[in-house]
């Protein structure tokens, strides 16, 4: 294994000399690296190619449904309809947090969720 990385170290040497590297896009700009940590390591690889062709985990895109859902509140008029809105937010967090190791941190959204539920008063027919 160490002859591999000599070798690899002197073809990066030679590419450097010849000026093969000069014209990369990004050249002097800090490296991005992006979060992986809460990502099991063997799904890592695949999480990155989804990405890269498009897609989501698809804890992302339960929150992604859940910020929807608690956006579609705010213009509810009806008050029934306003607290099954409330309901099917709760279920889908509760969805969420059932499959996640960590909950879903809406905190952000809660000042908000949290004057909605106040507002919202269920008349019984």
């Amino acid at each position: 294994m160490f002859n591999f990385h000599k070798i690899a170290e002197n073809r990066i040497k030679e590419a450097i000399e010849r000026g093969d590297f000069d014209d990369i896009k990004g050249r002097g700009k800090p490296l991005v690296f992006e979060d992986d940590s809460f990502i099991p390591p063997d799904l890592r690889m695949a999480y990155k190619m989804l990405k890269n062709a498009g897609f989501i985990p698809p804890e992302l895109q339960s929150e992604k449904e859940i910020k929807a859902a608690t956006d579609l509140l705010e213009s509810l008029e009806d008050e029934q309809e306003r607290y099954r809105q409330i309901q099917k937010v709760n279920l889908m967090v509760t969805k969420v947090n059932m499959s996640r190791k960590r909950p879903i941190n809406l905190e952000k959204d809660q000042i908000y969720y949290r004057k909605v539920v106040e507002r919202t008063t269920v008349r019984k027919k």
